[in-house]
């Protein structure tokens, strides 16, 4: 049985009852700065970001790229006498009133 999705109205509801409830037990409601949460000791968490090392050099390589791109542009063009042949393809039949006959194969 399939689990019926819940609504945002019942979400929001959802929601505002267990405020409510944390309310009537007592508790208490900080009011934060808006990005205060993301610190620690008053900075950023920095020790997720992947900066921790330092850059690297890059090795250039565009003599390779030139070589590619050298390479694409002296292919030789595909010759016509080279290319595969069509193949058949099935083609159906009808008679005067649209009724389908018999199919038939045609080369192109």
């Amino acid at each position: 049985m399939i689990k019926p999705k819940t609504t945002k109205k019942e979400t929001r509801q959802e929601l505002e009852s267990l405020v409510d409830q944390f309310i009537k037990a007592q508790g208490e409601i900080q009011q934060v700065d808006m990005g205060e949460s993301g610190l620690v000791d008053g900075k950023y968490n920095t020790s997720h970001m992947g900066f921790s090392e330092p850059k690297q050099d890059r090795t250039p390589l565009n003599h390779v790229v030139a070589a590619l791109q050298q390479k694409k542009h002296n292919k030789p063009a595909p010759s016509s006498h080279n290319s595969p042949k069509k193949k058949p393809t099935k083609k159906i039949i009808y008679d005067d009133f649209g009724d389908p006959l018999r199919w038939v194969w045609e080369e192109e």
